[in-house]
């Protein structure tokens, strides 16, 4: 086991040590301001994956409108003197101020002079009877990865057999969650069995199904009911996704979804987006938590446990700009509080005060499929293409890398033009078929 000293400055001009934990948003943007900030700091980035995820495209990936490879970005392209840890951090001793850490071949323990939690949290697949077990999560490139597989599988299952119901099940999917999520990836699912169809004969005489689940009198909670009502009419209209409102999914299992009121969706591929849970290592923390989050001050430092910092879905962040509203868990206020975090760090070396977390958000959007996208911009509501375009070009402005923003670029253009890629990828190792394994 590789023990790092704690530095234990007891001259306070030597450099600091900072480790944090999590590689998202939050975390990286938090490393690369430091590394700004603090040029003599020693900078550490622990995260299970050695690159940063964009999840809002993670939908994209679904509907093959953009490859896999491009919503990711290695950690290490986009830091310079931050090191880079690829290993899972299995316990935080607060008292010591060391972070135990598990890694491909090792374990070991870093000591720390500040530790910035931006750990995100977990998908909580227990929330519905049968979730776990046959509902399809979206969280990670992996997950978007096997849901547009499952998706390209059922067609191919439903061209081979002639039971229209047995095909009419392997066709229909349901989405549960009418939020940010669950519109986009119903979105794209649809416009991509629209899209492949041509070459299904059976999707001809019978037109696949797209089912959401919302528990909400309206899609997109998070926007103004107006905007809600024009996605679901659109959805409708060009996509033929079906909205099941104010309606709650009471149990899932391998046939389909019951619903609160005792009605069935038999569905081939239920996909769920809803459910988060706490971090394992925010719960064992000896501190307060409000939902399942870390309580931090206004400068996002953790008020009972000396040198720890908490920032993005991790941590409650009060907003000033909001009358201290929680930070809602986005990437938007995630990558502000990055930047924030690193000046209050080097404010506090330095020995000058803190500053509190303010941001005003310029506003939410979401696509809907069919190059359209709803939004709330500055207080104004927009619908259709223009914030289609919008949409697109936001994301494109924080993809991570200039590299990759010039491959989503095209991806995008030559997604408009061409027909998707209906390749099914099998990620299976080649063997001696003469052994019958």
């Amino acid at each position: 086991m590789r023990d790092d000293p704690n530095p234990a400055r007891a001259d306070r001009d030597s450099a600091p040590r900072i480790v944090i934990i999590g590689g998202g948003f939050a975390g990286t943007t938090a490393a690369r301001a430091l590394e700004r900030r603090l040029r003599t700091a020693e900078i550490h980035l622990l995260s299970a994956e050695n690159h940063l995820t964009y999840n809002p495209l993670l939908p994209e990936v679904v509907g093959a409108s953009v490859l896999p490879g491009h919503v990711v970005a290695p950690l290490r392209q986009m830091v310079r003197r931050a090191r880079v840890h690829q290993v899972r951090v299995t316990a935080i001793d607060t008292a010591a101020r060391r972070v135990h850490y598990r890694g491909g071949c090792e374990t070991g323990s870093l000591g720390y002079d500040h530790l910035v939690l931006a750990c995100g949290n977990s998908a909580n697949l227990r929330m519905i009877p049968g979730l776990a077990e046959h509902a399809l999560p979206l969280k990670t490139v992996g997950d978007a990865l096997f849901l547009r597989n499952r998706v390209i599988a059922r067609l191919e299952d439903a061209e081979l057999t002639e039971n229209p119901t047995l095909r009419r099940w392997l066709t229909t999917f349901v989405v549960v969650g009418g939020g940010f999520s669950g519109v986009e990836v119903a979105g794209e699912i649809s416009d991509f069995l629209a899209e492949s169809r041509r070459w299904y004969r059976h999707a001809e005489l019978e037109p696949p199904r797209v089912v959401i689940v919302h528990g909400g009198p309206h899609l997109l909670p998070e926007l103004p009911e107006r905007l809600g009502r024009f996605t679901e009419r659109k959805l409708a209209r060009h996509g033929g996704v079906e909205v099941r409102l104010s309606s709650r999914s009471r149990a899932i299992d391998a046939r389909g979804v019951t619903l609160h009121n005792g009605s069935r969706i038999d569905a081939g591929t239920v996909v769920s987006t809803i459910g988060t849970a706490p971090n394992a290592l925010i719960e064992a923390l000896p501190a307060e938590k409000q939902r399942g989050r870390l309580c931090v001050d206004a400068d996002m430092s953790v008020p009972e446990l000396p040198g720890v910092w908490a920032i993005g879905d991790c941590a409650a962040v009060s907003n000033s700009r909001a009358n201290g509203a929680p930070c809602p868990p986005t990437a938007q206020f995630a990558l502000r509080q990055g930047p924030q975090l690193a000046a209050n760090i080097a404010r506090r070396e330095r020995g000058a005060p803190t500053r509190p977390f303010g941001y005003r958000p310029k506003g939410l959007m979401s696509a809907i499929g069919h190059n359209r996208a709803v939004a709330r911009i500055w207080g104004v509501n927009l619908s259709g293409f223009i914030p289609w375009l919008l949409w697109r070009g936001f994301y494109l402005l924080y993809i991570p890398t200039f590299a990759r923003k010039a491959r989503v670029y095209l991806e995008w253009n030559w997604a408009m033009f061409f027909p998707p890629d209906i390749a099914h990828l099998r990620f299976t190792r080649t063997v001696d078929e003469r052994d019958g394994s």
